[in-house]
């Protein structure tokens, strides 16, 4: 009742002031006829307030996003269903749907009527223009009771999400190198029967049975050491992101961070398409806060689920060097793919490391400086960047901000070091 009264709109507050100023002169005055006149108007605010105090626990809401996973530009269907429980109607019912800037203006409904033990289901659509994932919800309910003495407000706190996936371009086949032969522990080899040192083990990972732990590795080493067995083939394939803040230009959904975002997506995409299993690694050596651990959680070969949800929602971080970790999280003798910003002279040494790593190591080198609209004499050439990759082993091409993926990606399979 306390937030009823407080919720009394100009109307309300109009017929109370009204009741009470009526009811005081009705008293002074003696005038028993104006006395009820004045009981009238006090008592149908009351009144009002009370019939929609009732109604508090009466409305439930249920939220069905479909489908929740969407690329940009894409359209997905949010559908709400406010059912009333109780055995009266609710009428007059405003809804405002909370949802970010980014997939558009709130959803605004108003509803005339509900039936007693009825539902209603109101659909609203969104077009997000910017990968990412986003909260729906809450909604906003604002009650209005018959008379108009009333406006309560009522929020359902529970949100779902919808993700939306950068957009992934479909790349032409190119010659990989000898990298596609698979790497790691997932090439097959025969179980060791021999003594115990003749055993082939490795560390331990997280989510590795503790019964293939070979104890005598692990008391001589000092750490948990598991038994390899026998394992299929499998080719295993890195995505590198460069993902510096420093290291990209512009804003928004042109800038050159979510074409990197885009080009990872694609070769992802491609590479599993191919059959490899793809691990995405970005520059500060592990994923976005939340996301698995590329060296632990990996998906099936073909299943580019995981890896597009990872890029979803990844951001740039304020590291303005590339980390020794990211070396460590490749696998020895895969491929690897990396998309990089802006490379400085710093970055070199890490970048050469990687190359140690990789089996076959290809680029795409960003022109960060067209992004920026700067002279490239500002920024690090990116042909000279590629040029020097050339010299370590990487084959890499320099992209812009007007050139298409596919054409950069048949490019980099037709050429070793090469400048565009």
């Amino acid at each position: 009742m306390r937030e009823a009264f407080r919720s009394l709109t100009t109307r309300g507050r109009a017929f109370l002031a009204a009741g009470l100023t009526a009811g005081i002169c009705a008293v002074l005055l003696g005038q028993d006829d104006l006395l009820r006149v004045a009981a009238l108007l006090a008592v149908l605010p009351v009144v009002a307030a009370w019939l929609t105090a009732r109604r508090r626990d009466r409305l439930s809401l249920r939220r069905h996003v479909a489908p929740d996973r969407i690329t940009v530009g894409q359209e997905a269907a949010v559908t709400l269903t406010v059912v009333n429980g109780g055995a009266g109607a609710v009428g007059s019912l405003l809804l405002e749907e909370q949802v970010p800037f980014t997939l558009g203006s709130r959803p605004r409904f108003l509803v005339p009527r509900i039936e007693g033990n009825h539902a209603i289901d109101l659909v609203y659509r969104v077009r997000p223009e910017l990968r990412g994932r986003y909260p729906l919800g809450p909604l906003r309910v604002r009650v209005d009771d018959p008379f108009g003495m009333l406006e309560l407000s009522r929020t359902f706190h529970r949100t779902e999400h919808v993700t939306v996936l950068p957009p992934v371009e479909a790349l032409p086949a190119i010659g990989l190198g000898g990298g596609a032969s698979g790497s790691g522990d997932h090439r097959t080899r025969a179980f060791a029967v021999g003594s115990a040192e003749d055993v082939t083990v490795r560390d331990y990972r997280r989510g590795d049975d503790l019964r293939r732990v070979h104890w005598r590795s692990s008391a001589r080493v000092g750490e948990l050491m598991v038994r390899r067995e026998e394992q299929p083939w499998e080719s295993r394939a890195t995505v590198l992101l460069d993902n510096r803040a420093g290291a990209h230009a512009g804003t928004g959904a042109l800038s050159s961070f979510e074409t990197a975002v885009r080009a990872a997506a694609s070769v992802g995409s491609h590479l599993a398409a191919l059959g490899h299993q793809v691990d995405l690694v970005t520059s500060a050596g592990r994923l976005h806060a939340g996301l698995p651990h590329p060296a632990h959680d990996r998906g099936r070969a073909g299943d580019t689920r995981q890896l597009l949800d990872s890029l979803a929602v990844i951001a740039t971080h304020d590291t303005a060097r590339w980390e020794a970790a990211a070396a460590e999280e490749l696998r020895p003798g895969g491929i690897v793919v990396a998309v990089l910003g802006s490379v400085h002279e710093p970055d070199r040494r890490a970048l050469a490391r990687l190359r140690q790593h990789a089996g076959t190591a290809l680029a795409i080198v960003l022109d960060t400086p067209a992004w920026a609209g700067t002279a490239r004499a500002q920024a690090p050439d990116g042909d000279g960047v590629a040029t020097w990759l050339g010299t370590q082993g990487w084959r890499a091409v320099v992209a812009g901000p007007r050139d298409r993926l596919p054409e950069v990606w048949r490019e980099l399979g037709a050429t070793a070091g090469a400048r565009r």
